[in-house]
C-alpha cells in the first residue's frame, strides 16, 4: 500500500502546475480543434484560453469518460492508424489542469495555432466543384436531391484526397459524391437495379424505403433468397460527407502509390440528404479535390456491402442482422466504415480465412449515429480469394433507446433518418498490382 501511494504521489506531481498555454493547448491542437473551431460542427471553439476556459470541467468529463475524442472500436481487436483515443498522460494533464483551477499560464508558452483554409481540413484544394446552384431546401421534410455537374477536366486526374464541404451545415445531413460512368447513369437511381425485375421499394422526394410487404432476410449469410445485391458487393461512392467523418484520403501510405481516378470530361453527382427543418434553407455544397503528384501504382477501390431486406420488430432491443461477402479475388483491406441510423447498436466484422481461421477485424460495441467513423487499419489485411467476411449488426428498437423515434413501429431499410440501414463501406486494393497505370487511363 505504501508503494502504491508513493507511486500515485509521484505520478500526480508530474502533472502538477499544468497550464493551458504550455500543457493543455498542445493536446487540444493535436486532437480536438479540427472540429472545435469557428465554423465547424463542434458547439464551441477550443483554439484559445478565453474560448476553452468556460468548458474546462466539461472537457475533463468528456476525456475521462472517453466520450471525446470520439472513438468506438473495441481495443481488443485490430490496430488502427487513426485511433483517436487520447494517451493516458494527456488525460492526466487535463485532469490536473482543471483540479488546479484551469489557469492560463504564460502566453509566451502558447504554441502556434493550427491554420485551416476556408474550412478545408487538408488545406487549399487543387480544384473545387460545387453543385452548380444555390439550392432552396424546402421545410418540413427530409429531401434526397441529386445534382449532376461537369468537371470540365481536359485530361484525366489522379486524386490523392477529397473533402466534401457542406454549404449549409444546418440542413446537410450527408453527401455521396460519385463519378458517373456515362451520360445515361445520371438519371439512374440506385434502387432501380436492386429488385431484379420486382419493385420492393417506394420512392418519395428522392428517398427510397423498402416496402412493408417485401421479403424479410435478416440473415443474408444463410442465403439471399434469390434477391439481388444480398451477395457480392456494390461499387461505392468516390467521396462522402457523413456526421463525424473527416475528408477522404486515398494516398493511404503517404508515398503517392495509391490514388483514385476521374476521367477527362467526366460528370459527377452529388447525392445529398437534406434533413427536415422548420424553415427554408439554402445550400451550395462543394467538393475539394487534391491532385496526386504522380501516376500511382494502384487505384483505391470502394467495396460496399449491404443488407436492405431486414425487418426490426417493434420493441426489439437486440435484433440481429447479418450480411456476408465472399471474397472473389485476393484483396488488401485498408479501412472499414459501419453505417446505421438511430437504432444501430453495435457492429462486428469477422474474416473467415480459407484455412478456417477466424479473425475479428473490427468490433464497435457502442455504435453512435452522430459519429460515423472510418476505421483505417494500421496494416493492410490480406483477404484471400475464397475467404468470407461476416458482418453482424444489432439494433435497439426498444423504448430504452433514447434516440429511437418510435419503438412501437417495425422498421425496414430506408433513406430517412427515422428508417434504418445496415451498410458497410470498405476501402480495398487488389493484392497484386495489375499492369502499369498511365496518366490518362485507369486500369481496372
Amino acid at each position: 500500500m505504501r508503494v502504491f501511494i508513493i507511486g500515485l504521489t509521484i505520478a500526480s506531481a508530474a502533472f502538477a502546475g499544468a497550464s493551458f498555454t504550455k500543457d493543455v493547448a498542445p493536446i487540444l491542437y493535436k486532437n480536438c480543434v479540427i472540429c472545435h473551431r469557428p465554423g465547424e460542427m463542434a458547439p464551441m471553439s477550443l483554439l484559445d484560453y478565453k474560448s476553452a476556459r468556460p468548458w474546462a470541467k466539461a472537457i475533463q468529463t468528456a476525456v475521462v469518460s472517453r466520450k471525446m475524442p470520439p472513438w468506438f472500436a473495441d481495443p481488443r481487436y485490430g490496430h488502427f492508424q487513426n485511433d483517436a483515443r487520447l494517451k493516458p498522460e494527456d488525460i492526466e494533464t487535463i485532469k490536473a489542469w482543471v483540479a488546479e483551477g484551469a489557469v492560463e499560464g504564460d502566453p509566451k508558452d502558447l504554441p502556434t495555432q493550427p491554420t485551416f483554409a476556408e474550412g478545408w481540413r487538408l488545406g487549399k484544394p487543387d480544384s473545387v466543384i460545387d453543385i452548380g446552384e444555390d439550392f432552396k431546401v424546402p421545410p418540413g421534410r427530409d429531401v434526397y436531391q441529386n445534382f449532376v455537374v461537369q468537371t470540365n477536366f481536359k485530361e484525366g486526374k489522379w486524386i490523392r484526397a477529397a473533402h466534401v464541404l457542406p454549404g449549409n451545415r444546418k440542413v446537410v445531413h450527408h453527401v455521396h459524391f460519385s463519378v458517373l460512368a456515362d451520360e445515361g447513369s445520371a438519371a439512374v437511381l440506385a434502387v432501380d437495379s436492386l429488385s431484379a425485375g420486382r419493385s420492393y421499394f417506394d420512392v418519395q422526394d428522392g428517398l427510397s424505403r423498402v416496402r412493408d410487404d417485401a421479403p424479410v432476410v435478416n440473415d443474408a449469410c444463410a442465403g439471399d433468397g434469390g434477391i439481388a445485391n444480398l451477395s457480392g458487393f456494390e461499387e461505392g461512392s468516390f467521396a462522402t460527407m457523413l456526421p463525424g467523418k473527416g475528408p477522404d484520403v486515398y494516398d493511404v501510405f503517404g508515398d503517392g502509390s495509391i490514388a483514385k481516378y476521374i476521367p477527362a470530361g467526366a460528370k459527377v453527382r452529388f447525392q445529398i440528404h437534406y434533413a427536415s427543418l422548420g424553415e427554408p434553407q439554402v445550400d451550395r455544397t462543394s467538393v475539394g479535390l487534391y491532385f496526386a503528384s504522380k501516376v500511382p501504382e494502384r487505384p483505391l477501390k470502394r467495396v460496399d456491402v449491404r443488407n436492405r431486406f431486414f425487418l426490426i420488430p417493434a420493441g426489439a432491443s437486440n435484433h440481429e442482422v447479418k450480411r456476408c461477402y465472399e471474397i472473389e479475388k485476393d484483396k488488401l483491406l485498408l479501412a472499414i466504415t459501419p453505417h446505421a441510423h438511430l437504432r444501430g447498436k453495435d457492429a462486428t466484422y469477422e474474416l473467415v480465412h480459407v484455412d478456417g481461421r477466424r479473425e475479428i477485424l473490427l468490433s464497435v460495441p457502442r455504435y453512435d449515429f452522430n459519429w460515423q467513423i472510418q476505421y483505417r487499419l494500421k496494416d493492410p489485411i490480406l483477404m484471400e480469394k475464397g475467404s468470407r467476411m461476416l458482418v453482424t449488426f444489432h439494433f435497439d428498437n426498444s423504448a430504452n433507446n433514447p434516440a429511437n423515434p418510435d419503438p412501437a413501429k417495425a422498421i425496414r431499410w430506408g433513406d430517412r433518418t427515422e428508417d434504418e440501414m445496415m451498410v458497410t463501406w470498405t476501402e480495398t486494393l487488389d493484392a497484386a498490382p495489375a499492369q502499369a497505370l498511365s496518366a490518362s487511363t485507369e486500369k481496372k
